[in-house]
Order: structure tokens, then sequence, then C-alpha cells
């Protein structure tokens, strides 16, 4: 199967498409799955609940993003920590630290360039990693060399960045001046400094049409990915987007499935940006059938499903990006 036709339910039925993906996926990695369910969201579901061990995120741009995207208007930072210095955000890490937290998720708005603001925070990284001990995987927006290689010197556990495949999605969603081929460069740097990276890919993001879904897995393909994760459109009341009706659960699966395809050595995780309620049951139902690796804040009905395939799963309290190194373990 191409990964074109796991896309096109004009070509290949869905329960072939999951069976195809399933398959892969437990050849290469086994029948076990990863839930994750680090502290920025609480998060509670039958007999767990994610208390005792911290894994906030910061905003190192506290409320500010220049862009103001269509599907977030930098709602999405309001729940994050503002640590606008290098200071206040080793103060905040030492606290973690200090509460028996294992990590952290560096985060920001971006400039007008679509990058976050991270230069002056990467002595911070590093002393943090050197001196705390703690995972620590940052949010980065596009990547300049600086950022690139200040990233590997500092030891960060993951740069986490969304790869877009559209042009217009670009300049439409994200009202920013660059290119796909700008998304792809941040990629190339990554992997010249071996920075472990975890691409996203974001269901949806044209508005809830799938447009430049498949374009950014065959980029992240060629460019040797620690992992992938894959996550869909939640239309933020607020925003421009608060009408709009997000992909379909089966829609999100194919290019789950997709991804798995192209990459089937690469762990995949469902990440934690996803719509609730009915949509994100079916969701994590379709994605276990699809074989995923790791699925961030799971559904009642994940773990249901998860018991019936006869998974062998375990609850972490850190960042789904670290699929790459827990599902060795």
């Amino acid at each position: 199967m191409k990964p074109e036709e796991a896309l096109d339910p004009a070509e290949t039925s869905l329960e072939e498409v999951l069976a195809t993906s399933r398959r892969i996926s437990w050849a290469n990695f086994g029948k076990k799955l990863l839930l994750y369910t680090p502290s920025f969201i609480y998060y509670e579901i039958s007999n767990y609940r994610n208390v005792g061990c911290p894994f906030p995120s910061f905003s190192v741009t506290g409320d500010f993003c220049a862009l103001r995207c269509e599907h977030c208007d930098a709602s999405l930072l309001t729940s994050m920590i503002p640590t606008i210095t290098p200071d206040a955000l080793f103060e905040a890490c030492k606290k973690v630290k200090e509460k028996g937290g294992r990590g952290v998720l560096v985060s920001g708005g971006c400039l007008s360039n679509g990058r976050v603001p991270l230069e002056r925070f990467l002595e911070t990284i590093a002393k943090i990693k050197k001196q705390l001990g703690l995972t620590v995987v940052v949010h980065t927006g596009l990547v300049s060399e600086e950022v690139a290689k200040g990233l590997a010197e500092a030891g960060v556990d993951g740069a986490l960045l969304d790869i877009i495949g559209d042009e217009e999605t670009i300049k439409q969603v994200y009202h920013l001046k660059a290119s796909v081929k700008d998304y792809e460069e941040s990629l190339t740097l990554l992997e010249r400094y071996k920075v472990p990276m975890i691409p996203h890919v974001l269901v949806g993001l044209h508005y809830g049409e799938l447009r430049g879904e498949l374009r950014a897995l065959k980029i992240i393909a060629e460019h040797n990915p620690s992992a992938v994760v894959v996550i869909a459109l939640i239309p933020l009341p607020g925003t421009p987007m608060e009408n709009v009706s997000p992909p379909s659960p089966s829609s999100v699966v194919r290019v789950l499935a997709a991804a798995r395809l192209m990459m089937p050595n690469v762990p995949l995780a469902l990440g934690c940006a996803r719509p609730k309620g009915d949509h994100r049951n079916e969701t994590d139902k379709l994605a276990i059938e699809a074989g995923v690796n790791a699925i961030a804040f799971p559904s009642e009905r994940a773990l249901e499903k998860a018991k019936a395939f006869n998974l062998s799963y375990v609850f972490l309290p850190t960042c789904c990006s670290q699929v790459y190194i827990d599902v060795n373990r």
C-alpha cells in the first residue's frame, strides 16, 4: 500500500489501512502502548491521575506571539507558566526538581520570522540539563543554525516543531512569510547537529481540511526523525477557527497510518492536541487499531481497546516526544 492510498478513502478501506499499519507496527515494536500524562494538563481516568510528578510547560515569551495564527491566536500560551528571562526559567526548573519532577517543556510564542526566541535561553537550558538533570523538550518554531547548534550543545531531549506541507496554509493560517522549504531547512539543521527531533503534523490545520499533510510526512521521512507526533485541529473558542469543523477521527488516523507506511521503524505518537469527547474516543480507538506506539492523555476507550488487543501499556508522566527513548525500554 502506498501512503497516498492510506489517505484516500476511494483507494483503500479504512479497515485495510489500519490492519496494514498495525501489522507493521507490531512487527517492529511489539504489542505495547505508552500512555503519556505530563502535568501541564490535569488528567484523571479510571484508577489513575497525573499527580505527584510535575512536568510543566514554560513560555519564554509569556503570552506574546507575533504571528497570532488563525487556529490558536496565542491562546495556548495562557496555559503556560511565563518565564521570560533566563533566570526565571532556571528558578522555575529548580522548583520542578525540588518537587520531584522529571522534566519540562520550554515553549513560547513566535516572532514575525516564525521562530521562538530561544537564543538567550540556550546557556540556561544547558545549565538546567547539567545541574538539574531534568528532561528538557523545546518547542522551536523555525530553527536557525545558532539555535540548532545551541540545542545540541545543551543536550536537549527533543526539539518539537510543526511541519507544514502547504504554502497557502503557511500564509493564511500562520500569517508567516515563509515557505515549505524553510520548514525542511529547520529539519536539516537539527539533523546536522544531531538534535533529537520530533516533528509534529497537525491534521486539518487548513481550516479543518487535509492539505499538505502528506507532503509534510514525506519531508519528515527524509530527515531521520527520532519520533513523529500526529495531532489534530481543535477549534478553540475565541479564535478565528472556533466554528471550523475538525478533521474526522478517520482522517486523523489515516495520516497516522500514512506516517507508519513511510517510516516503519520510527516511533509514532498521537499527541495531546486533539478534540475531546466522542471525537477523542473514536480517534484513540482507531489509533490503537493502527498500532500507534504512544498516546498522550488517552481516553477510556483507548484503554478498553488496548485491553481487547492484549497490549501491555504503562502510564508515564513525561512528554510523548520521549517515545523514541521509552519504546525501547
